[in-house]
C-alpha cells in the first residue's frame, strides 16, 4: 500500500511543479484603467490573466477550464466560479473556487449584466487563487483613506459642535 501512496504523491507533485512554473512566470500586469472617485486605479481582468497564462499552460502541458454556477446562500445568490488545471500527462488536477454575490440593484444594469459582472469577478478571483496573483492594491482592498479622513473630520466637527451646545446649557 505504501508504494501506491508514494506513487500517487509523486504524481501530484509533478502537477504542482508544473503549476509552480506557471505561477513563477506569469506576467499579467494591471494594464487597464478605471476611474473611481477622485483617484483612478489600475486593474487586470479575467481576460488579461487568461491571455497571459495560455502560453505558459501550453509549455507546461496543462489545460485550464473555468466554469461557474449560480448558488443560493441564505437569501442571496452568488456566482461560484471554479478554475481547474488538468495535467495532460495524467499527473492530476488542481482547482480553486471563488464566490461573488450577484447584485440585486445596480443603477443602469439589468439582471444579465449584474450576473455577468459577478461571474467575471468570481472567475478572476478563482484564477488569482490558482496562479497566486496578489491583487492587494486593487479597488476591492483599497482603504479609501481620503474618504476615511473626510468622515473622521466630519465626525470630529460634529462632536465639537455637540460639546459647544452642551457647554451653553
Amino acid at each position: 500500500m505504501e508504494d501506491y501512496e508514494n506513487k500517487d504523491l509523486a504524481k501530484y507533485a509533478q502537477a504542482y511543479t508544473k503549476l509552480l512554473y506557471v505561477q513563477q512566470n506569469l506576467k499579467a500586469p494591471k494594464s487597464r484603467r478605471a476611474s473611481f472617485g477622485n483617484r483612478g486605479y489600475n486593474y487586470r481582468s479575467c481576460e488579461d490573466i487568461l491571455n497571459a497564462a495560455k502560453p505558459l499552460l501550453s509549455d507546461a502541458k496543462l489545460i485550464l477550464t473555468v466554469s461557474d454556477e449560480i448558488v443560493s446562500i441564505g437569501d442571496a445568490s452568488y456566482v461560484k466560479a471554479k478554475a481547474i488545471l488538468i495535467d495532460t500527462e495524467g499527473t492530476g488536477t488542481i482547482s480553486t473556487t471563488a464566490y461573488a454575490q450577484i447584485a440585486t440593484d445596480k443603477k443602469g444594469m439589468d439582471v444579465a449584466q449584474m450576473t455577468g459582472s459577478a461571474s467575471s469577478y468570481a472567475r478572476k478571483y478563482a484564477l488569482n487563487g490558482l496562479f497566486a496573483i496578489d491583487d492587494s492594491e486593487d479597488i476591492d482592498s483599497m482603504d479609501h483613506s481620503e474618504k476615511k479622513k473626510r468622515r473622521l473630520q466630519k465626525q470630529q466637527s460634529l462632536q465639537a459642535q455637540h460639546k459647544k451646545k452642551l457647554r451653553k446649557k
